[in-house]
């Protein structure tokens, strides 16, 4: 049976009173802190430092590390750290080996020059990636497991709210360090962004602070995970192999088969139309923000400009979505909440075409990054709480890894073309393009909220 749903619009609020809900503001900054480092940020450092377009583009494909990371979310559930799991619990162990290497690779970003040595600082920023990767998936488990299902929509988004927060310092914060200690400001110079970036190192402290206060989620051993091994193991005596090699193919199949086989068996044919949704509904966003930074710089605006208006009023507006996305949930449910998140997203990139014919319009920019960030907030809460919906609580990490892997595979994989794209059609049909982008998405949205009523009522 699914929760009924609140009576009142100020019941749905009630639910960011509740003590874990409010916890995952801290934990959401430590999240959203290394993402625009090596995304959105670094695009606007490497353009300044005389970056071609193209490679920018190219260089995005450093986010399908997130892509990538259900390979090794089944460690993430399954494998015990040395000292550390027994210190701290199962989450937390993993949440600060990754804080401490994403820590660890910004200072080595921070002292790399990219226009003399650009091979380093990409391998600097795969290992904040990889790190920060690895840091979602322990993160994603325990905001899980942490509260029941009805409550989702609200961690999510208190979660996105200090996401947010740690993107505002992560973007904004950086542009306006870098811009406050730049004495050239017509020539490109690297001590404003090395000291910018160290400095965020430095803030991944609140991270690490955060995971050593909170607690580990009291979540007790699955009997579904017991009954699974318990299956292979009897499937795999009759092999009549060494104790230890038995051992480790239960442990593997527990680890990468049972999740996977878990989903298909809970969802049957719907599966298929669930992971199609998944792949391509951020599609529309995340095509058209890899190209976003390098058209405000060609757009002639400046660094405090981008930050005051892009990362800090842009980033409170996504706030606010997010904020009204969690009650949406609440109130009218996941399905509609999330439909008309992809309405919005797909139709406020043409905002963009509108204002790239305005040239150098301040005001202009003003109302498209409120419109496309609030937007962008409502559809984050709604898809965030329906991933954490799909998940079984004995597999969450390697179930919500897999599902936010297929998320941003596809949208990672094309947005690394953009470059191209707009060298060739110009900026105005990117952004067409990218809003046509959204159009599969609707369609997919009503199907998979059509299974979804069928389902209830039987």
């Amino acid at each position: 049976m699914t929760a009924q749903a609140p009576s009142s619009w100020l019941q749905a609020l009630r639910v960011y009173t509740h003590p874990r809900v409010l916890g995952m503001l801290s934990l959401g900054f430590s999240a959203g802190l290394p993402l625009l480092l090596i995304m959105g940020t670094l695009s606007f450092w490497l353009r300044e430092a005389g970056i071609d377009r193209a490679t920018i583009g190219y260089l995005s494909w450093i986010g399908l590390a997130y892509s990538f990371k259900w390979l090794w979310s089944p460690l993430v559930d399954r494998m015990s750290l040395p000292l550390l799991t027994r210190w701290l619990g199962r989450r937390r162990a993993w949440l600060l080996l990754s804080q401490i290497v994403i820590t660890c690779a910004l200072m080595g970003m921070a002292v790399t020059d990219p226009a003399a040595n650009l091979t380093h600082l990409v391998f600097f920023a795969l290992a904040v990636a990889f790190a920060s990767a690895t840091q979602d998936i322990a993160l994603d488990a325990y905001r899980i497991e942490a509260v029941a299902v009805e409550l989702q929509g609200a961690m999510a988004a208190t979660y996105q709210a200090g996401y947010r927060i740690a993107m505002i310092l992560a973007s904004a914060g950086v542009l306006w360090i870098a811009a406050a200690i730049d004495t050239t400001a017509d020539t490109y110079d690297h001590a404003p962004w090395r000291f910018a970036y160290l400095v965020m190192a430095v803030s991944m402290a609140v991270g690490m602070i955060t995971t050593l206060i909170i607690r580990e989620p009291d979540v007790p051993y699955s009997r579904l995970i017991s009954d699974n091994e318990k299956i292979a193991r009897q499937a795999i005596a009759k092999w009549q192999l060494p104790a230890r090699i038995g051992n480790l193919l239960v442990w593997l199949y527990g680890a990468l088969i049972a999740p996977f086989r878990d989903f298909i068996v809970r969802h049957g044919r719907q599966a298929l139309l669930i992971l199609g949704l998944i792949a391509i509904y951020r599609i529309s966003d995340v095509v058209m923000g890899v190209m976003s930074n390098p058209f405000y710089v060609d757009m002639g605006y400046s660094k405090d400009e981008v930050a005051t208006i892009s990362k800090v009023y842009g980033v409170i507006m996504t706030i606010a979505g997010a904020a009204i996305g969690g009650v949406l949930t609440a109130k009218i449910g996941v399905m509609r909440t999330l439909f008309l998140g992809a309405v919005l997203s797909a139709a406020t990139n043409l905002l963009f075409v509108w204002l790239a014919g305005r040239g150098h319009d301040v005001s202009g920019l003003v109302f498209t990054i409120s419109a496309d960030n609030l937007s962008a907030g409502i559809a984050s809460s709604a898809f965030i709480a329906y991933l954490s919906g799909l998940t079984n609580s004995a597999y969450s990490a390697t179930q919500y890894a897999i599902f936010s892997s297929v998320m941003l595979l596809l949208p990672k994989f094309i947005a690394g073309f953009s470059g191209q794209f707009v060298d060739a059609y110009g900026y105005e049909s990117f952004f067409i393009a990218t809003a046509l982008l959204g159009l599969p998405v609707l369609i997919l949205v009503w199907l998979a909220g059509q299974a979804t009523f069928a389902h209830s009522s039987e």
